[in-house]
C-alpha cells in the first residue's frame, strides 16, 4: 500500500489578501493531488491552506503550538497537540516530504532551514526567495507542480 505524498505548506499567522489566496488555491490543488497537507494548523496561510484543502476533500493535519486541539482552525482535520511552541515547526519540516513556503516571517524561515538541513524541497511562493537551495515558483500551479517534480526527483 502506497501512502500519499505529505507537502507541508508553511506561513505566517498574518497575511496578505493575495497570501491567503495564493495559499487557498495550493491547498485546492494538493488535494486534487491526492496528498496529505500538514502545517502548523493556526491561521493566514495556515488556515487558507488547510481551507482550500479540505473544501476539495483532502486530508489535513495541523501540528500545533498549544496545548489544545482547540487552538486549530476549523479546516484542519487532525490536530496534534504539542505543547512546544515555536520548536514544533521542526516536527513540520520533518514530517512533510517537500515544503511550500507562502509568504511568511522568522517562523518561516525557520521551518525552512529545518527542511533544506534534512535535504526535503522547499518551494517558494511569495517567500524568502533569495535562501540557497529554495526553488521559487510564480503561481500556486507552478508551486505545487514543483513539490511534486521534486520529490519524483530525489525518488
Amino acid at each position: 500500500m502506497s501512502r500519499p505524498a505529505i507537502i507541508g505548506v508553511i506561513g505566517a499567522g498574518c497575511v496578505s489578501e493575495a497570501g491567503y489566496a495564493a495559499a487557498l488555491e495550493v491547498g485546492r490543488l494538493l488535494a486534487g493531488r491526492g496528498a496529505t497537507l500538514v502545517c502548523g494548523g493556526l491561521g493566514g496561510v495556515m488556515e487558507a491552506a488547510c481551507r482550500g484543502c479540505s473544501e476539495a476533500g483532502g486530508m489535513t493535519v495541523g501540528i500545533l503550538p498549544g496545548a489544545t486541539a482547540e487552538q486549530a482552525n476549523p479546516w484542519v482535520g487532525l490536530p496534534i497537540v504539542t505543547n512546544m511552541g515555536h520548536a514544533r515547526n521542526v516536527i513540520i519540516a520533518q514530517t512533510a516530504q517537500a515544503l511550500i513556503a507562502v509568504e511568511g516571517e522568522y517562523g518561516t524561515l525557520s521551518e525552512i532551514a529545518v527542511a533544506l538541513k534534512l535535504g526535503k524541497p522547499v518551494v517558494s511562493l511569495q517567500s524568502w526567495p533569495e535562501v540557497p537551495g529554495i526553488v521559487s515558483a510564480d503561481t500556486p500551479e507552478q508551486a505545487v507542480a514543483a513539490a511534486f517534480s521534486l520529490l519524483l526527483q530525489k525518488g
